[in-house]
């Protein structure tokens, strides 16, 4: 059985761990085979802390972990690269921070480790930030479905853990699409939630609401499960609050399908890949053959993509401000473009790019009372080579920045709404394509709730965890 686990859910694997059938050392050990098994051909999990995970699992309160509902029992997790893990190599997918060490914890994590998680590996990521996980420390992500194609970034490495087998549920943080693209590339399930419901730790801005921490996992329950261990108030976080909800994974069955939904293909703004768009097509009539209507009605995304574009660069400027002035050639140029974008955007274009936000917010709003939900595409293309820095173009239409090919997800990140990407269906050639489902602002539960049911119907979740696809 043992060397089987790596295949059972989340939610089945915890369940095990609290009726005492399961131990957590032994299912450290069958996390830690499956890690030395797959990812010398993946390289999703550089970083090892095998021995930080095993005392933990040693000095677990079993019987204390079973008062507590949220508990993940000791379950092994992958901590992404970009967050703090107390006494574990973060390197940020930075030279500068190579050998770097956290002392402790971020917030993110620290919620998690308090319900049960067990770090098992760091994530690898992009340096800094990106959508495409390769950076100069420890190299390039492959895709589990092909190893020759990329698995999106920056939560990259968590996104191809997950799809390999290699743990049961993993962090990933979104800004633009950094947690979304990963899970669209590796058919998993990836929770953009709204601002403030997972705590972040301080090495972000304290008030930003652009970037925020969320869960990924095989499937809609997992993340539900994973959300329920995750969320809460950190004192780190000014943001933060403990939601009135018991349980994201009690509430899946308390919500009815929805009656009216809104598609699009491209929301107005961004091109798409034929086979991206004719996939999400047939996913929407599998849908409205649920009995729910489809809309084409949906709000104005007018300006929301330049207006993220100033946001997104004055956010990275005030992240990286300090290290460009001492490390400015040991740092990604294109990062260092980004951060010169925030560097010399002016007064007005701060003021457009607010006014925008305020908009496509109210718009929101106004949309909500028609429709329940909104849904489009997680990703503009399917997984690229791996040899290939960005996406040049699409669909014969040249990108114009190299974070272009995410569009359709940071647009939406300027709604402040909580989104998630499920998976629903492949390419011609076998390549996973997802699903982006916009809920109300902290509705997660609603949100999860409905995702579940077009996972039901769409019937591509089995296509992970990956068994023969994981040589070149």
């Amino acid at each position: 059985m043992v060397s089987e686990l790596w295949k059972l859910p989340a939610h089945e694997v915890v369940s095990l761990l609290r009726t005492g059938a399961l131990g957590p050392l032994e299912l450290l050990d069958a996390a830690i085979a499956r890690i030395e098994d797959v990812d010398g051909a993946i390289n999703a999990l550089p970083i090892h802390c095998f021995e930080r995970a095993r005392d933990r699992a040693q000095r677990l309160d079993l019987a204390a972990e079973r008062q507590n509902p949220k508990s993940l029992m000791g379950l092994p997790i992958a901590v992404k690269d970009y967050n703090d893990l107390g006494g574990v190599r973060t390197t940020y997918g930075s030279p500068i921070f190579k050998a770097h060490v956290a002392q402790r914890s971020d917030a993110t994590i620290a919620q998690l480790e308090c319900n049960g998680a067990n770090p098992v590996a760091k994530s690898n990521v992009p340096e800094w930030a990106g959508g495409h996980t390769f950076n100069p420390v420890f190299g390039v992500t492959r895709n589990p479905f092909d190893l020759r194609k990329t698995v999106g970034g920056s939560s990259g490495g968590s996104a191809a853990a997950l799809a390999s087998g290699q743990v049961w549920l993993a962090t990933g943080n979104d800004l633009g699409g950094s947690l979304r693209t990963p899970a669209a590339f590796n058919n998993i399930v990836g929770l953009r939630p709204s601002p403030g419901v997972v705590p972040r730790g301080t090495r972000l801005q304290p008030f930003d609401t652009l970037w925020v921490e969320g869960p990924m996992a095989r499937s809609v329950r997992d993340v539900a499960l994973m959300l329920d261990a995750g969320a809460g108030h950190s004192a780190q976080d000014p943001l933060s609050f403990h939601a009135a909800l018991g349980s994201y994974v009690a509430a899946l069955k308390a919500f009815d399908a929805p009656k009216r939904v809104a598609f699009s293909e491209d929301l107005g703004i961004v091109p798409m890949a034929r086979d991206i768009a004719q996939t999400a097509r047939t996913a929407c009539a599998k849908i409205s053959g649920l009995g729910i209507d489809v809309s084409d009605e949906i709000p104005d995304f007018s300006g929301v993509l330049e207006g993220f574009q100033t946001l997104r660069g004055v956010l990275i400027a005030t992240m990286l401000d300090d290290l460009l002035a001492e490390h400015r050639d040991a740092i990604l140029p294109d990062i260092v473009k980004n951060a010169e974008v925030g560097h010399q955007v002016s007064n007005q274009q701060i003021i457009s790019a607010e006014k925008i936000r305020k908009s496509i917010t109210l718009q929101m709003q106004s949309f909500f009372q028609r429709c329940d939900f909104l849904i489009c595409p997680t990703t503009s293309v399917a997984p690229f080579d791996v040899e290939k820095p960005f996406v040049t173009e699409i669909d014969g239409q040249p990108c114009q920045t190299y974070i272009d090919w995410f569009a359709i997800t940071f647009a939406l990140s300027m709604t402040g709404c909580p989104v998630v990407s499920l998976p629903c269906g492949f390419t011609n050639e076998g390549l996973p394509v997802g699903l982006q489902i916009v809920g109300q602002p902290r509705q997660e539960a609603e949100l999860l709730a409905f995702a579940e049911i077009l996972e039901q119907e769409f019937g591509v979740a089995s296509a992970v965890p990956r068994e023969g696809a994981l040589s070149g």
